[in-house]
Formats: structure tokens, sequence, C-alpha cells
């Protein structure tokens, strides 16, 4: 199956589904456009059934950051027009993108430089090419990071790191990025779509309600006390152990075989 939204294209894989950037002539850079699509297409995907999601972009790379041409030609009205922009599109994006219910696997084909990589690193596996590169690229152009990178980036690589990153403006390698902690693999170009269906298809087999509480704990974790994430620890465990999953999780447990989770 491929479904094409504007600038975005979904293909369907058993239980997966991989949702591309494609607008590969200016490397995905963010436009209203591709947003308006990404909404769509992520919307077709929660309600379609699917278990797991790829997040890649088309051609070289995931994304080459926001695209400039849609910003406001007006000097005057241009701190307005990126203020609305976050709050009108992008920040919309990164809460569905948040709240999606299945895990999510970025596959970094390439470069993911300013919001292009604020929306890599929404997801909870993130697997780059070799050849890839991270760039927080905002202090060239005289802004400040956004897409969240400001809260997401000290938490991951912790405050000297993410400083470096957005006060320097300099390029971070795949390998690199590995060894900071800031993603979970490093393939070899040719091999990295493959791996990257390898991964959501093992989440796509697992317990779906579990996983999808699994992302609301790690989510909201940052921000809630001790004692209100064992308050949601035991809401989202109740919500888990009422699934026909769990039941044959603790069944093929004893019976000493691999589960079969169907999701429900």
């Amino acid at each position: 199956m491929r479904t094409e939204f504007e600038r975005v294209v979904v293909t369907a894989h058993d239980g997966v589904a991989v949702l591309s950037l494609n607008h590969p002539e200016v490397v995905n850079a963010i436009s209203a456009p591709m947003i308006d699509g990404a909404m769509r297409a992520l919307d077709m995907i929660a309600a379609a059934g699917f278990r797991a999601m790829i997040f890649t972009g088309e051609g070289r790379g995931f994304s080459s950051g926001a695209n400039l041409a849609d910003r406001p030609h007006d000097v005057g009205d241009i701190p307005a027009g990126i203020g609305r922009t976050l709050d009108k599109l992008y920040h919309p994006l990164l809460r569905k993108l948040r709240d999606l219910p299945m895990p999510i696997v970025t596959a970094v084909n390439g470069p993911a430089v300013g919001v292009g990589m604020s929306f890599a690193l929404m997801g909870d596996i993130v697997l780059a090419a070799r050849s890839a590169y991270f760039l927080h690229s905002f202090t060239r152009i005289g802004l400040v990071p956004d897409g969240g990178s400001t809260w997401l980036l000290p938490r991951l690589i912790g405050l000297a790191r993410a400083r470096e990153l957005s006060f320097l403006s300099e390029r971070l390698s795949a390998e690199k990025a590995l060894a900071w902690g800031l993603i979970n693999g490093v393939c070899e170009d040719a091999e990295l779509m493959g791996e990257a269906l390898k991964t959501a298809r093992k989440l796509a087999e697992g317990p779906s309600t579990a996983l999808k509480a699994l992302r609301r704990l790690y989510w909201e974790s940052p921000h809630n006390t001790y004692e209100q994430q064992l308050d949601l620890e035991r809401a989202c465990q109740q919500s888990a152990a009422g699934t026909s999953d769990f039941v044959e999780g603790v069944t093929a447990f004893l019976q000493k075989r691999p589960p079969r989770f169907t999701g429900q």
C-alpha cells in the first residue's frame, strides 16, 4: 500500500507504517504543506490499525530544517510570523507525534538539521545511517533552537553537550551521536531501512496497549514528581493488565514459549 499526501508518503509493511517526508529537491525542508500532509498521514496511520511506525525522509536526507522560503518576506512581519508558525503548525505536529498510540522508529538517512533534528529525535528508537549527521543550526541564522529541542536534548545527552550543540552549531556525526547517547544505533547506509523495519516489526509484534502506555510514561516522567510517576505507573499497569495480551504473556511464560501478542 502506498498513500500520498502533500510532500509526505506512507507505505505499509505488514503492521508497520513508513511515513516518509517527501520533498527531496530541498532535502525535505519542513514547510506548511508538508506539515499539513504529515498531520493527515498520522491521522490515517492511527486509524488504520498499524502497530508501529517508521519515520524517515525520501532522497539523500531526513530533513534540512525549516523551509526558509515559507517565511514572511516583509521584515516587519517575521517575528510574529515565526511565532505563529511554531504555534499553529510545528507544535501540533510535534504533539501528534508524541501522542501517537504506537512506537516510532526514526531512520535518519542523511542530514537532520535544525527543526528537522527535533523531528528526528521524536522516535522512541532512533537509528542513523553512517553518512548521516545532526546539526543544531539555529544560531547560524540568528535564531534560538525550537521544536522542543531545548527540553529534549538535555534529557538525552546532558546539559553540557546540549549547550555545545546549540551554541557552536557544529555537525555531530552519527558515530558521535551514538557515543553521546543521542541515538540508538548506526547502520551502513544501504542497511538502514532493513534494520529500521526489523526493529519496527519487533515492536509491532509486541503488546500494543503496554507499548502505548510506555510511551506516555517516558514522555511524562521528566516533569512528574516521584509520587506522580508512581500513580501514573499504577494507572497504566491496571490498563495493561486488563488486556488479552497480558493473559497471553503470562500463559506463554508459564508454558515456556514465545508470546503471540495480538494487540488486544
